[in-house]
């Protein structure tokens, strides 16, 4: 599934990589004089650099015209091109297939450096050079592989220092799906890593050459039978060219002979090995490279959240991004949360069910949330309930994570109160949990997990639980009753974050009952009549002032206990925290339009931006 935008980029460069490999293929095969182990590597090559992988075989190795390859190919830049081919071919295959074996194990990033460079070294060495290279180069096996054991190891040192930073930057970045092998950008990483590490083995490259240490592009032309008399004449004028590894029938070898010297040949292989420690160590001062694919799961962190060499992988996942890929169902505006939760009767008690899964959600007309939702809605259903009313709860948790539930401000048996692993085990994805308790109080309540309740609450696990009185006359009255549920979100490029008082967790929408202004409900009422808002802190981690215009309120009730008619008080703004409960009453003394909103205006905006007068935590209440 595509997620974010550079997952479309990647789609059109893998189209291009595979149409431009497809080209080379073919070419080579068809038209192009070359042995089989350079064709091979200008299509591994262009596989992993795309198009340009075809534009450096076109630039440097592809015959222009019959016979003319051997010319075509002579000058230094392009036997460069053509010996860094051959190790990039051979090393960054290696270096591919360790990095899949590693990321599949759980191997920690740093080992998996380790393990990407001995396999990327082994495999340029013992396959690709000496090999693959055997009939090219003459003698034996092992010969070969004592011959080639230096110049591939300086150039492996440099394409590795290329590729290391790169591959450690970009796959322990924002969007941690970079480590994981069956995602997209996997691959992409892995593209831009070959083109980086090519980038900087290719001077080392020309340089050995250069110096007869490394073949470079070579010309196989197997018979002259059956040639046209231009061809043949091409041939024959550069039977001896140094690129011209065979004539008629098989090989007679490629015999290099270097004018280095062991002083040249020693400093540029400490300055590989300087480059490879560089570009292996690096990274650990800025990433935590303990940690492995498997840590932290494909997440996806949000802009601006500080990670550092300390940073845990439990913390990348609190702050990760919904999986839009978990979604089971989608609600648009015409759904409501909030919606009082049916129960059924067994032997007295009053049994509920809750299930928390993974929606998306409408809060505006052109701005949905990915949400962990009770019961497909948010806030979730309103569990509606009589003090002495037995009541038991069962949780099914269909979210890709475990939960708990906790019953805020209430008095319960101990194992009924929530806290994973204090009170009770996480309950694990796919399994339930049945809360049993009787409701001794009376008042505004509200429900919520206790396992990693920054990310899930954030996430839109919170609902509302209302309690009548047993005896009627103990609540306060009103002509309307209307709940208030405050929540915060962080939206960026489609994705949903937990929104949290720290770096890169900052929001930019806001909700009341799920929704942010203009999209909010409208409360109607008639002149002289009262309304008593239930303010519900289920935001989480922000205070938020809310006001009524219009005239003062009285608060009639703190954290669900009513308070004395002598405790009473009047105002206009009351400080709602995350967990608090207020009851307020409001009588409407004039006609209008009146709002109820929070008093910091960047909380009444959606994306930092005014609409229709102004936008999240905004109600209006309507009196006629």
């Amino acid at each position: 599934m595509l997620v974010q935008p550079i997952d479309y980029f990647l789609v059109a460069w893998f189209a291009l990589a595979a149409a431009s490999t497809l080209y080379v293929g073919m070419d080579q095969y068809r038209n192009n004089p070359e042995p089989v182990v350079m064709k091979w590597g200008f299509i591994l090559v262009t596989l992993y650099m795309g198009p340009l992988g075809l534009l450096l075989y076109v630039l440097a190795d592809k015959e222009p015209r019959l016979g003319e390859h051997e010319d075509f190919t002579r000058p230094l830049w392009k036997q460069g091109v053509g010996s860094t081919i051959h190790c990039v071919a051979g090393d960054a295959t290696g270096i591919i297939l360790a990095a899949v074996v590693t990321a599949t194990l759980g191997l920690p990033m740093w080992l998996d450096l380790i393990v990407e460079y001995v396999s990327g070294f082994a495999f340029g060495l013992f396959i690709f050079q000496s090999l693959f290279m055997k009939s090219m180069m003459g003698g034996t096996y092992w010969e070969n592989v004592r011959k080639s054991f230096l110049p591939e190891f300086i150039s492996m040192n440099f394409m590795m220092a290329g590729m290391a930073p790169v591959m450690s930057f970009l796959m322990m970045g924002r969007d941690m799906r970079a480590m994981e092998p069956t995602e997209l950008l996997f691959w992409g990483v892995m593209s831009i890593g070959v083109i980086a590490g090519f980038t900087l083995a290719y001077p080392a490259n020309v340089w050995l050459v250069a110096r007869g240490l490394k073949h470079g592009l070579m010309t196989l032309r197997l018979q002259t039978t059956g040639m046209s008399s231009r061809e043949q004449s091409a041939h024959q004028r550069h039977g001896t060219s140094h690129n011209d590894t065979s004539h008629r029938g098989k090989s007679s070898g490629h015999q290099m002979k270097t004018d280095a010297t062991t002083p040249q040949v020693s400093a540029l292989g400490f300055v590989s090995v300087i480059a490879l420690a560089i570009g292996m160590a690096a990274p650990a001062n800025w990433l935590n490279l303990t940690l492995s694919a498997r840590d932290v799961g494909g997440v996806i962190m949000p802009q601006g959240m500080i990670m550092d060499r300390d940073t845990p992988a439990e913390a990348m996942r609190d702050m990760a991004a919904a999986d839009p890929r978990r979604v089971t169902a989608s609600y648009d505006l015409s759904a409501k949360g909030d919606q009082e939760l049916p129960f059924r009767l067994e032997s007295g008690v009053k049994v509920f069910e809750l299930r928390p899964s993974v929606i998306r959600w409408q809060i505006l007309p052109n701005v949905a949330v990915d949400a962990y939702a009770y019961n497909g809605q948010i806030p979730g259903p309103r569990i509606h309930i009589r003090q002495g009313d037995k009541v038991r709860i069962n949780v099914t948790n269909d979210l890709p994570e475990e939960t708990t539930v906790h019953w805020h401000g209430m008095i319960l048996p101990n194992q009924m109160d929530g806290p994973a692993e204090i009170t009770q085990a996480p309950i694990e994805p796919g399994q339930s949990y049945s809360y049993e308790f009787t409701a001794t109080q009376y008042g505004t309540y509200f429900y919520h997990p206790h396992a990693k309740p920054d990310r899930t609450q954030a996430l839109g696990l919170y609902g509302a639980l209302i309690i009548d009185p047993a005896n009627p006359a103990d609540e306060v009255q009103a002509d309307h009753d209307y709940v208030i549920e405050l929540q915060e979100w962080l939206v960026r490029d489609g994705l949903t974050y937990p929104s949290m008082p720290m770096d890169g967790g900052m929001p930019n929408f806001f909700t009341i009952n799920g929704r942010a202004y203009p999209s909010t409900d409208t409360i109607h009422m008639k002149l002289g009549e009262t309304l008593k808002v239930r303010f519900i802190g289920t935001n989480n981690g922000f205070i938020h002032p809310m006001h009524i215009h219009g005239g003062p309120f009285e608060v009639v009730a703190r954290d669900g206990e009513t308070l004395a008619p002598s405790a009473r008080f009047l105002a206009d703004t009351i400080n709602v925290g995350p967990g608090q409960r207020y009851d307020v009453v409001w009588k409407a003394q004039r006609p209008g339009k009146w709002l109820i909103h929070c008093h910091i205006p960047h909380h009444t905006t959606n994306n930092n931006v005014e609409e229709k007068g102004g936008g999240g935590l905004m109600v209006i209440i309507d009196v006629s």
